[in-house]
């Protein structure tokens, strides 16, 4: 069983499928996308399954649960394979955002 995780030098073509596919996923809120925010941890993909870790800008988010499941869904169907998002535990900090997203909010 092969395994591809998501690393900030490098990462496998199925990953960087994944990870493009979901920066169509919006925070709603804040008008930026999960991977821009930083919000994908990490993307493991196996032959039969894929695992998301992912984090919140905010414990509370309102868009929480709908931006989980954008993910999974849009995942899944990315990389063909059923999909699960686990929550990691980090804190969110604008720190996490890749470099030049924090421009329109004055941050970087």
């Amino acid at each position: 069983m092969s395994k591809e995780t998501t690393d900030t030098t490098s990462s496998t073509p199925a990953v960087t499928a994944v990870q493009d596919a979901l920066r169509e996923v919006m925070d709603p809120e804040l008008g930026m996308n999960v991977v821009e925010l930083g919000l994908i941890r990490e993307i493991q993909i196996n032959s039969d399954v894929s695992t998301i870790t992912m984090i919140l800008t905010t414990p509370f988010c309102p868009y929480g649960p709908a931006i989980i499941e954008s993910v999974r869904t849009t995942a899944e169907k990315t990389s063909s394979v059923p999909t699960t998002v686990e929550m990691g535990t980090e804190v969110w900090s604008p720190e996490m955002m890749e470099e030049g997203a924090g421009g329109d909010w004055g941050l970087f």
